[in-house]
């Protein structure tokens, strides 16, 4: 029987026990094998004085499937301190009284470029709660840059760390070989924060940016040009862009269901139930109940049916690999059947 070795990416811990639960989330126990230091002395300690609680983190996926982490930390007790000290193992991977590990937080704030706080939380089976906790443990201007050797595509980008609220940070990322990685989580959305930050960036890296991927704001396209000149070309991330061209569609939607609402009787109206996610997901992925319910919405508004064709038609131009020029004769030839369309929405 062939085996598998997938690597946990946790510092100084040994895997005890595997084992999945009646949902198939992989639970790992695992224990720390790195030494624990007394603060006073700041000798190795070695005598068991009991255990912590349990703690029970959510880590990384593991093949598509959630993964969590069982741990329960050794107290020790110092044998050399006159007055037998004890003290927990601390634990370089998580941090005190949080639900997930360190690795899961970084996770999530890939996750979150170019998707917002209630997508993520949905398609990773979390609360947004969580996800606003794990953003404020990971605003830092600090780097670490000696351990990134190229830098490629730079991405700023911004989320709202407060659901409700208009308090905005700054993500700045990077993207290499198709993977993309956070670089930190600024403070704010300031042009002068993202514009300080990329002036720290090491010379020998910014020689290695081949663009600037940011959304429409202006204070983000004013930095990355002063500090990049026009050498580097700054560009509007696929994400905002069709936010954007999707955005009308979403108004109609909510015009015409409340048209609907109406117009049709109770029973009628209930089976339009979850029409907003059927609307935004993506055709190719839509399960048998949401098809159903598009095709239901779409007998009762045509005119939603044609908003919705002519978004994925433009969606799909965005999705071929176009040059420049292919590109702009494709969205002039959609723009024009839009308009002789007579659709206003």
């Amino acid at each position: 029987m062939a085996v598998i070795t997938i690597p946990l990416d946790l510092l100084d811990v040994e895997i005890i026990k595997l084992e999945t639960n009646t949902d198939n989330d992989f639970i790992i126990t695992v224990k720390n094998i790195k030494p624990t230091v007394c603060n006073k002395c700041k000798k190795k300690m070695t005598k068991i004085h009991g255990y912590g609680d349990t703690i029970f983190a959510r880590h990384v996926p593991l093949f598509e499937q959630p993964v969590y982490i069982e741990i329960r930390p050794v107290r020790f007790q110092c044998q050399y301190c006159k007055d037998n000290r004890t003290q927990t193992e601390q634990l370089d991977w998580y941090n005190p009284r949080s639900r997930v590990t360190k690795k899961f937080e970084k996770y999530l704030m890939c996750m979150l470029i170019n998707s917002t706080v209630i997508d993520v939380a949905k398609k990773v089976g979390t609360t947004e709660g969580l996800i606003y906790g794990a953003f404020e443990r990971q605003v830092s201007e600090q780097v670490d840059w000696d351990e990134i050797y190229t830098l490629e595509i730079l991405g700023i980008d911004e989320i709202s760390i407060k659901k409700g609220h208009k308090d905005f940070v700054a993500v700045i990322s990077s993207r290499v070989n198709g993977k993309t990685i956070v670089l930190a989580v600024l403070p704010d959305r300031k042009k002068q924060t993202v514009k300080k930050f990329l002036e720290n960036i090491p010379e020998r890296l910014k020689c290695t940016v081949t663009k600037v991927c940011t959304d429409m704001y202006d204070g983000y396209i004013n930095a990355a040009q002063e500090i990049f000149g026009n050498k580097i070309p700054v560009v509007a991330d696929r994400f905002h862009v069709a936010r954007l061209y999707r955005k009308p569609l979403d108004t109609l939607r909510k015009k015409e269901l409340k048209r609907l609402k109406l117009e049709l009787s109770e029973e009628a109206y209930k089976e339009l139930k979850g029409a907003m996610w059927a609307l935004r997901k993506d055709p190719n992925v839509l399960d048998k109940d949401s098809t159903t319910t598009l095709s239901k919405l779409f007998s009762y508004s045509p005119i939603l049916q044609l908003a919705y064709q002519f978004m994925l038609s433009l969606t799909d131009i965005f999705e071929t690999d176009h040059n420049k020029m292919e590109a702009s004769k494709e969205i002039k030839k959609w723009i024009k059947t839009v308009m002789e369309s007579h659709l206003d929405c």
